[in-house]
């Protein structure tokens, strides 16, 4: 008699259920969703993946000239489109993470309904391709740097350039996990997925992005960096230019909040996967 392997599939009853060896079993499907995200987004466009390039070009020349000439506000000494892409390609990276993730049930309903995949694969490929992206809008940074090296600019390194791992890391966890809440959460009541955009908006007006740390209040500096994109953002700026000193002790205090967001998202999103597809 012919014998056949089978894979038994229960239902998740803990409270809180993450199994990394199972994602780790499906990492060949995490790289088939990426690579699925980049065939969907450039289908049937022009220019195809070179508005990876055009995009953060074209924010970094508003933003030179609404906050640099218009505002007037300080780039601590930097050029104006290496401080503005600097931070842009941060806060896209993020930001892209948390809206990519906010609409998972909604627009993978057909997906969840029709077969069995760890539910996390999709999610995490989210991150991997929007890191895919930060790292071609990095190359078109350091382009900008040794060109403007050449024009009689000096960029300080510095040692924080180690941490940039942990940096990314962090950001992907805290976009992983508010994009999971997001999502968990919209699922019942769709019109709160109206109010993302303005969310990330203040968000990112929240965190230094498009204008110094300097011209933050002292009286507010310790609130201000509770916002876990404030320290990684500055520490990614430590470690390029020098131009600030992060306190390692509000970066610690930032992870704190970034794991709590991140084990927050994936308990709720564990929790709505059992019964979204009837509310879909």
């Amino acid at each position: 008699m012919k014998k056949y392997n089978c894979t038994v599939i229960n239902p998740k009853t803990k409270f809180f259920s993450f199994d990394f060896s199972e994602l780790l079993k499906y990492r060949d499907l995490v790289w088939l969703f990426v690579k699925k995200n980049y065939s969907t987004r450039y289908k049937q466009t022009i220019l195809g993946s070179a508005w990876l390039l055009i995009t953060p070009l074209l924010s970094i020349i508003c933003y030179s000239i609404i906050f640099g000439t218009v505002a007037g506000l300080s780039t601590d000494g930097l050029p104006k489109l290496v401080f503005y892409l600097s931070g842009n390609i941060i806060w896209t990276f993020f930001s892209k993470c948390v809206n990519d993730n906010s609409n998972l049930f909604a627009g993978n309903a057909y997906l969840f309904g029709k077969v069995y995949f760890p539910r996390l694969t999709l999610p995490v490929s989210n991150v991997i391709t929007a890191f895919f992206d930060f790292c071609i809008q990095f190359m078109l940074l350091s382009l900008l740097m040794v060109y403007y090296s050449f024009h009689g600019w000096s960029f300080r390194f510095n040692l924080a350039l180690i941490y940039f791992p942990l940096i990314m890391l962090q950001l992907g966890l805290l976009g992983l996990g508010t994009g999971l809440i997001i999502t968990s959460v919209t699922t019942k009541y769709r019109d709160l997925s109206i109010l993302v955009h303005f969310i990330m908006q203040i968000w990112m007006y929240g965190s230094p992005v498009v204008y110094s740390l300097n011209i933050v209040p002292e009286r507010f500096m310790r609130l201000y960096m509770l916002n876990p994109v404030t320290s990684a953002l500055i520490l990614f700026k430590q470690g390029l230019f020098g131009t600030y000193q992060l306190d390692f002790k509000n970066w610690g205090i930032s992870w704190l909040v970034t794991l709590a967001i991140s084990l927050l998202g994936i308990f709720s999103y564990n929790k709505t996967e059992k019964t979204f597809i009837d509310r879909i």
